[in-house]
């Protein structure tokens, strides 16, 4: 398996390679040469399969048995998704039914609470091993390879990602976090963090303006080569390949309920998150291309509706036109962003499925229309995407969004419910957005059927 840059697309990298790189040189994002597909009988052979090992199952088809034996991927596995040593749950993302038809899939039970540790774990222990792995092969006397780990955040990046790297050799990492737009808990997990390799740069600014840092330094050719520097936001493959797991862990979950209770074991599901940076569910967009069964993706955003916006207009654009104001601050500050990093991602699909099937330079031609897309946003803050771009959108999404007197009542609404639960101001966002998915009509059709729904949290 390969990879290559969403801007570029002529060069291809390893999987270690894009790994270690995070973003590529000329600003894209990288992706694979291919989404594998399922093996014949994945449905029987993986029912009963622990997490760790459909985690295995899973990564083994994106990452070439040259760069890491199924040997070494599961011990990799095994040692990231231990318990109860560092998840609470022994199903590490468990789903809670809140009704028949309503469940959630906590993915809270890592490090540091937030659904970033089921990625940054694992990223943290690819990062090391593949430093060991190279310095191991280097001459006696030879310098040993660093990284310098660079990442932004709006509160949970930032923490899972320290857990997951602190103390670890020829690793440095460095977090900038915007001032006083994180939680002070976050905030305390970030910076009591007293490992040598660990630092925190507080940003006068959101996390967009933390974000545009980072990039910058990416993209500076010779400062990231001198410092050898590596990313931990969902930018890099890794984060992506790693949650599409979950998907697939929910899937079974969810039918083994149904059976359990004599109800169809092949029911319609209906996936909604909760998304800011758009990665989350962006996984859930590989899952569904592997053929997962599925029902739309519901994107639930909160007053930061750059998402929903693109999906009602088909226009990107970092300032809300009815407002005209830019990032909000909100009871759900991890997805207080105006600028969506992984949609680059999907705009490549859609690129590629809307340009001619017979033109042979097709992933080139798709590379030029993302480049002149994220061209158009990043010089004039917005572009807009062709009809035919925005129809391809809506055969796989659905978005809505919540505002935080939606969030507040929907929490009082599940706390008093039976049985009662406490969701998180984003977990509320989706659960909000699933609700009115049901009463609403989007783009002249039903956005979805009464089915079970999963809300991430």
């Amino acid at each position: 398996m390969k990879y290559f840059s969403t801007r570029g697309g002529n060069e291809e990298l390893s999987f270690e390679e894009v790994v270690l790189a995070g973003l590529a040189p000329d600003g894209g994002l990288y992706i694979p040469a291919e989404i594998p597909k399922l093996p014949e009988n994945w449905e029987d052979d993986w029912s009963k399969l622990s997490y760790q090992d459909l985690a295995v199952a899973i990564l083994s088809l994106f990452i070439s048995p040259s760069e890491l034996s199924r040997e070494e991927i599961t011990e990799l596995v095994y040692s990231t998704y231990a318990y109860p040593q560092k998840f609470r749950n022994p199903l590490i993302t468990p789903l809670v039914p809140l009704s028949e038809k309503l469940y959630i899939l906590e993915l809270f039970h890592g490090p540091t609470y937030a659904f970033k540790d089921l990625a940054l774990q694992l990223v943290g222990n690819l990062f090391e091993f593949f430093l060991r792995r190279r310095n191991s092969r280097k001459a006696q006397g030879e310098p040993a390879e660093r990284l310098t780990v660079v990442g932004a955040t709006s509160g949970d990046t930032g923490s899972a990602a320290i857990y997951g790297l602190r103390n670890k050799a020829n690793i440095s990492i460095f977090i900038l976090f915007p001032r006083g737009r994180v939680s002070e808990i976050q905030e305390a997990q970030m910076t009591t963090v007293m490992d040598e390799n660990v630092h925190n740069v507080r940003v006068a600014g959101t996390f967009d303006d933390c974000q545009d840092i980072v990039k910058t330094l990416f993209s500076d050719k010779e400062f990231n080569e001198r410092h050898s520097l590596a990313a931990v936001n969902s930018i890099n493959w890794a984060r992506i390949l790693v949650q599409i797991v979950y998907y697939f862990s929910a899937y079974f979950q969810l039918k083994q309920s149904l059976a359990g209770s004599g109800t169809a074991v092949n029911p319609d599901i209906q996936f909604v998150v909760p998304t800011g940076n758009f990665g989350d569910i962006l996984a859930g967009y590989y899952a569904k291309r592997m053929m997962l069964p599925m029902r739309k993706l519901g994107i639930a955003t909160n007053a930061n509706d750059i998402l929903t916006r693109f999906w009602n207009t088909g226009r990107y654009a970092k300032v809300d036109p009815s407002t005209g104001l830019g990032v909000k601050e909100t009871l759900s500050p991890a997805m207080d962003i105006t600028v969506s990093s992984n949609f680059e991602r999907l705009l490549w699909y859609l690129a590629y499925q809307t340009s001619s099937p017979d033109d042979p330079t097709r992933r080139l031609t798709a590379c030029k229309i993302v480049a002149g897309w994220m061209d158009g946003v990043k010089k004039e803050g917005q572009m807009v995407v062709p009809d035919e771009v925005l129809r391809a959108a809506r055969e796989d999404f659905v978005a809505d969004k919540a505002d935080d007197e939606q969030i507040t009542n929907t929490i009082l609404k599940y706390y008093k419910g039976s049985p009662s639960y406490v969701p998180d101001p984003h977990t509320a966002v989706g659960l909000h957005v699933a609700a009115s998915f049901q009463k609403t009509e989007k783009w002249g059709v039903h956005a979805c059927v009464p089915e079970p729904y999963l809300i991430f949290s």
